[in-house]
């Protein structure tokens, strides 16, 4: 670092002026920007800080995975001297990510706001002029209280069967049941302690997002399975939900066995622990819940995120509104 001819800053510049030139070192040759910047100990600083800002595990292991892959493309790049070389390899990547992996918009959205958060949080802002790309909007997708049904009816078993496979399907039923019931993530449900519910009062603490608790309900068929769940299973653990070698679940787990069931059940929909959560909020709007109260539920921080989550179909929207209507013309 100590031959670079680094840019010069004053008290009215960014900490890393723009390299609109080419920097070179004490033999003339042109220094590659990867070569100036040590981008693994800023990955590793950068990770640390959202950690330490009480990101969620799930959010640091996106970052990290969107950072680290860009940083591999940069690294084939041959000409990055400058600026402008920079800015032409990030279009570049986002190129490729569209032509060759077939990602989403909201992908490319995610991508170029965290690697521009991670540059200026390291003070290099070679990306100003890039603005994100607008997000697409769609009507989250959810199951009807037919296919809820079915789907959990998809899960029995025989109390001949090996005991094994008893707490296996009587755990992954528990699972789909508490999923629905509770509208929990499935980061949430796979950190489930069994401390934190209250039996008596049929509640559960949830640690969500940014360490903001909240608590969750049951009912009084959810309780009987959870106590017969635990009372079965052969490993004493302080999670809920553990596999056969008594380690915690994992999400991926969770998804596959989810679509197996799905698919048992005769479902044609897509059904992931985010549709479930989707339909929780749904059926709860569509059963007269105030939404503010399925927003405490949700753990979300904004009441318009709630709103998209409630999905109300326009049947729904139309008996609410003939509703209304023939009651305030009876009171007329």
């Amino acid at each position: 670092m100590e031959n670079y001819n680094k840019p010069q800053t004053n008290k009215n510049q960014k900490e890393y002026q723009k390299f609109s030139e080419p920097l070179y070192d004490k033999n003339g040759n042109k220094i590659n920007i990867l070569n100036y910047f040590n981008f693994n100990e800023m990955i590793e600083d950068y990770l640390i800080e959202l950690e330490i800002s009480n990101y969620s595990l799930n959010t640091i292991k996106t970052y990290k995975s969107i950072i680290n892959n860009f940083h591999k493309f940069l690294k084939k790049q041959t000409k990055l001297y400058d600026e402008k070389q920079f800015l032409r390899a990030f279009k570049k990547y986002i190129q490729y990510l569209k032509r060759n992996k077939n990602v989403t918009q909201n992908y490319i959205y995610l991508v170029t706001v965290v690697i521009k958060k991670f540059l200026e949080y390291n003070h290099i802002y070679f990306l100003d002029e890039i603005i994100a790309p607008k997000r697409t909007k769609s009507l989250p997708k959810s199951l009807n209280e037919k296919e809820v049904k079915s789907l959990l009816l998809a899960i029995d078993w025989d109390e001949n069967e090996n005991k094994s496979k008893i707490i296996t399907k009587m755990r992954d039923k528990l699972i789909l049941t508490l999923l629905y019931s509770t509208g929990l993530r499935v980061s949430e449900l796979v950190n489930l302690i069994v401390k934190d519910i209250d039996f008596e009062e049929r509640t559960i603490l949830i640690r969500g997002k940014g360490d903001k608790d909240r608590v969750v309900l049951f009912d009084k068929n959810t309780k009987n399975l959870i106590l017969k769940y635990l009372n079965l299973r052969e490993h004493e653990n302080k999670y809920l939900f553990v596999n056969k070698k008594g380690a915690p679940i994992t999400p991926r787990y969770i998804q596959l066995m989810i679509k197996k069931y799905g698919e048992k059940a005769g479902i044609k929909k897509k059904i992931t622990p985010h549709i479930l959560r989707h339909s929780y909020a749904t059926h709860l709007l569509k059963n007269g819940v105030d939404i503010r109260v399925i927003q405490q539920l949700l753990g979300h921080a904004s009441l318009s995120t709630t709103q998209i989550y409630t999905n109300v179909d326009i049947g729904t929207i139309k008996t609410v509104y003939d509703q209304a209507k023939s009651t305030g013309l009876e009171n007329e």
